[in-house]
């Protein structure tokens, strides 16, 4: 098991500390087998935190206690502490090797886990479990290309955020404590995780790869869409049994709207071997996009453009070939989505411009003086002349920009695109350079006359 369950009790006969290094101590958010979690302060940044704080290491230390899975489970996280920067993976900040007491600095995400939404009187809508299992394997595909496999995918283990209403809006993955880091030449720790969520191999205590934490995805997709698990058991040789031997029952049976299609795609993640599940997290993540996509599970706001479809339509995009996930889910949360109809004037010669859109769907016309000049697609951008312009005259559009095709855009302001952070404002930059570049070379080649040198 982990070293902390994120399933946290909490103990009110712990002597609650008024600080912890450099942190001002503020309630304890729960306990573990091995270690108390509390809420602090970090003064220097003001933001608050949350620290997972080893008990009886000294202890255990002195009586020589080193194949202890605890001392494992903090070296475990302690090593990626300031690797991991994504959106839905809660940051390790710090580790501090203190001799009494180590602990861990952690982001503190306020609100539930998924745990809370697998009872049978709390299930969430269908379209929004897949939404969350399609974060979830974009979260842990980026932890595979840093070399970690997370090894204790659980409901309890992923953390949810929400918002003023309490509604659920993102998610993240927390607890690396059992992770397999592949790039440590340290001894790790193997039998690790959640009987319940782990698949056959991972029991056996053989060699695993990232269709073991797929596996471990589908069960937690599978038990938040039936309100229970995939398989259940008095006892953990009759659950290791079902593991081995049975089938999941199908969940068309076990809830009303689930389709095939949605009962296939989490069937899959759940194959008995490796070769039969997904081949990696990016199959994985499209087939849940897919469901959303194309409508192969209920939708509760059939027009609402989800998170999924819009990280996988900035993937296609040539303006964005040079962006990692990480600056993807920036632009999809920063960016202003819009869907325009037929005739739309985008913009009008001599408006100001003060915005820039990149077209993700449909197609606009580009007209001066009643004549069409061009046609610009999918993946174009429009406006960034005037947006990037050094002066308000010089900002003026000279053309009329209307909407030949129903299209998406994603745009940006100013205000919104100082929101981004350095890295992805500064890709974005290289993007535009490379469109004046490919414009300049295209009004090039229109000319009919040879290049002159003036």
């Amino acid at each position: 098991m982990s070293s902390l369950d994120s399933s946290l009790t909490l103990d009110s006969s712990v002597n609650l500390p008024a600080r912890i290094g450099r942190y001002k101590v503020q309630r304890q958010l729960g306990e573990g087998a091995t270690s108390d979690v509390f809420l602090a302060l970090d003064e220097f940044k003001g933001r608050e935190v949350a620290i997972k704080r080893m008990r009886g290491w000294a202890a255990r230390a002195e009586a020589g206690q080193q194949g202890d899975y605890s001392l494992h489970f903090y070296a475990a996280e302690a090593a990626l502490a300031g690797r991991l920067q994504h959106p839905n993976v809660v940051q390790i900040l710090d580790a501090v090797p203190d001799p009494e007491q180590p602990y861990l600095v952690m982001e503190y995400v306020p609100g539930l886990t998924l745990k809370h939404f697998c009872r049978s009187d709390r299930l969430l809508p269908l379209d929004q479990i897949v939404e969350l299992g399609f974060k979830c394997a974009m979260a842990l595909s980026y932890v595979f290309r840093q070399g970690v496999i997370h090894r204790d995918v659980k409901p309890a283990n992923l953390l949810v955020v929400l918002d003023n209403q309490g509604h659920v809006t993102d998610v993240k993955v927390s607890d690396f404590g059992s992770a397999l880091n592949l790039h440590s030449d340290t001894t790790q720790v193997h039998r690790v995780g959640s009987l319940a969520f782990m698949p056959p191999e991972q029991i056996e205590g053989g060699d695993v790869d990232c269709r073991a934490d797929i596996y471990s995805l589908g069960a937690v997709l599978y038990n938040l869409v039936a309100g229970r698990p995939p398989f259940d058991a008095p006892n953990q040789m009759a659950l290791m049994h079902q593991i081995y031997h049975q089938q999941p029952a199908s969940l068309v049976d076990l809830r009303g709207g689930v389709t095939p299609e949605l009962d296939a795609v989490i069937a899959k993640a759940l194959a008995k071997h490796p070769a039969e599940r997904y081949l990696d997290w990016e199959s994985f993540g499209r087939a849940l996009s897919d469901l959303v996509a194309k409508q192969l599970v209920p939708l509760a706001r059939l027009h609402e453009v989800k998170d999924s479809e819009r990280f996988n339509m900035l993937r296609e995009l040539e303006f964005f070939a040079d962006f990692g996930d990480v600056e993807l889910w920036e632009v999809v949360h920063r960016a202003r989505w819009r869907r325009y109809p037929l005739e739309h004037a985008l913009y009008k010669k001599g408006q100001e411009g003060n915005t820039f859109h990149i077209i993700a769907q449909g197609a606009v016309e580009v007209w001066r003086d009643g004549a069409k000049v061009a046609t610009l697609g999918k993946g174009t951008s429009v406006g960034e002349m005037a947006y990037l312009a050094p002066n308000p005259d010089l900002r003026r559009h000279s053309t009329d920009i209307r909407v030949s095709e129903q299209c998406t855009t994603i745009s940006f302001t100013p205000d919104s695109l100082g929101l981004l952070s350095p890295e992805c404002q500064h890709r974005f930059d290289r993007a535009f350079i490379q469109v004046l570049v490919r414009r300049l070379h295209a009004a090039h080649e229109s000319m009919a006359h040879p290049r002159r040198i003036l």
